[in-house]
């Protein structure tokens, strides 16, 4: 599996690069509020080289605190090419296995491959999105993005926060294409509990919120960017995994 997170990796830098510098450095960014091509290169290139550093580190030190990005748009995009270079160069020798510093349980560094391949993902999503009307069709594959989904839900959406969260009830989200479905149940003031409907007794009809379409459709839903994912029933409680 490593591999292919690897493989994905390339393939989504690669065409992060190829929409960033088809967009400008001054193309405002859609997906995120505020921001232009520049900011989010270089907040890439800052999540590179915190992770360059987690790798070094054990699951017990301190979170990494990577040097600044510069902020001129053609000294950042050097940069974050540096840093993906580094990182592509570590993972070539590292042992996948070996714990290492994380913000979410288990760190390794093929864990890491696998969060940096659906961050930058997600961000070259952004960047194809900053093209405006030259924006290019974009279909991800419905494993790669049902693994999204599954990082985003199982992993990172219980690491919020939730002791003053009120929300109750539950939510079915389903990737046809996949074959894969997933039930997230919140509770008052509780991390969501993350499980598959069919592993549980509660029927279909008792969810309170549905998400369902493609795998590429769903992936972007939970992510919190466009989607023509269909969604039915309690709509509120449906976005709160958006992009969390």
């Amino acid at each position: 599996m490593s591999a292919s997170f690897r493989d994905a990796l390339e393939e989504q830098a690669s065409a992060f690069r190829t929409a960033a510098v088809d967009a400008g450095p001054d193309a405002p960014v859609p997906t995120c509020p505020g921001w232009d091509v520049t900011r989010l290169v270089r907040h890439l290139a800052r999540v590179y080289a915190m992770v360059n550093l987690a790798l070094e580190l054990g699951p017990s030190d301190e979170r990494p605190a990577p040097q600044s990005v510069p902020e001129d748009f053609d000294a950042a995009f050097d940069f974050w090419n540096q840093q993906l270079v580094e990182f592509t160069t570590a993972l070539s020798t590292a042992d996948p296995d070996r714990p290492v510093w994380s913000f979410f349980p288990g760190g390794t560094s093929s864990s890491w491959t696998r969060r940096m391949a659906h961050e930058t993902a997600i961000h070259r999503l952004d960047a194809e999105h900053a093209c405006g009307e030259h924006v290019r069709e974009l279909l991800f594959d419905p494993e790669f993005a049902a693994d999204g989904i599954d990082e985003m839900l199982s992993l990172l959406l219980p690491l919020a926060d939730w002791s003053t969260r009120e929300h109750s009830g539950r939510v079915l989200y389903h990737a046809a294409d996949a074959g894969r479905a997933w039930l997230v149940t919140y509770r008052p003031g509780a991390a969501p509990e993350i499980g598959s409907p069919h592993d549980s007794a509660l029927d279909a009809t008792e969810v309170d919120a549905t998400v369902a379409g493609t795998a590429d459709a769903v992936y972007r839903k939970v992510w919190g960017r466009p989607s023509n994912a269909s969604v039915s029933g309690d709509a509120v409680l449906a976005h709160v995994a958006a992009g969390r």
